[in-house]
């Protein structure tokens, strides 16, 4: 396979996490700055109904407090520190991610939000997405290569309900090698892209030319290695996802 021309676009996954903690205005701050085409984030709903920016079902390894996310209120997870000592970090709730994205001053940065299941919300959590997007606009791009939201989740009912509700959203279904071997998960949902690990794709490189054979674009995530960065080159990959947005971008100059 002869390489690709065009490098991957770079997805800073929970912002520069490598060198800021994850999910942090920080770490995204310093994703922008090192040039990421596009940042990811993890988003639930909190007790009373906000979105905020946590992997975890509960706030333990992630911030200075105990429980789980669903069961906290927004007033009660601000009074947490999810920094460290030397830089404090509150809470990031989705709206003040969007806002910073989307003030960003450079390029169009695109926002990837990947939606957490199973969950108690069940398909609230999706609902609730939506109507932040609309607050900012940008729930209804004129088409998905115009979008500046890209909604995932490895639940291929999210999916769904995202294509269903907001059809021009592009969306990527995750998930393992059985999901995209199979070879119809993602077209019963309508998932515009598929998104396999590098696990999967090293094991897999012809998920690529299949994705895109059917229309669809590859994000692959979390490429934190040099080589996997330059595989994911050759491949075609559209989107990698990586805790070093700056380190990736190097390389990928350095290939180019």
């Amino acid at each position: 396979m002869s390489p690709n021309s065009r490098a991957p676009f770079v997805v800073a996954h929970r912002g520069a996490s490598a060198t800021k903690r994850e999910h942090t205005l920080a770490a995204y701050d310093l994703a922008l700055r090192e040039g990421a085409d596009g940042v990811e984030c993890d988003v639930r709903l909190t007790r009373d109904g906000h979105l905020v920016c946590v992997h975890d079902r509960t706030v333990d390894r992630t911030s200075s407090g105990t429980g789980l996310v669903s069961e906290l209120s927004l007033d009660e997870l601000q009074e947490l520190n999810f920094g460290d000592d030397s830089e404090p970090a509150a809470i990031l709730t989705l709206r003040d991610l969007i806002g910073l994205v989307l003030d960003w001053k450079s390029l169009p940065v695109k926002l990837f939000i990947e939606t957490k299941h199973p969950v108690r919300y069940g398909g609230l959590v999706e609902a609730k997405l939506l109507a932040e997007l609309q607050r900012f606009g940008i729930a209804a791009p004129p088409s998905a290569a115009h979008a500046r939201a890209v909604v995932m989740s490895f639940a291929a009912t999210a999916v769904w309900r995202i294509r269903r509700a907001a059809p021009m959203l592009p969306t990527v279904l995750l998930g393992d090698s059985s999901v995209y071997l199979g070879g119809g998960a993602a077209t019963t949902v309508g998932a515009t892209a598929v998104g396999p690990s590098i696990k999967t794709l090293r094991d897999h490189p012809e998920l690529v030319d299949r994705a895109a054979a059917a229309g669809r674009a590859t994000y692959c995530w979390t490429v934190d290695d040099e080589d996997d960065i330059a595989l994911c080159k050759e491949l075609g990959v559209s989107w990698v996802a990586t805790n070093m947005p700056g380190k990736a971008k190097a390389w990928l100059a350095e290939s180019a």
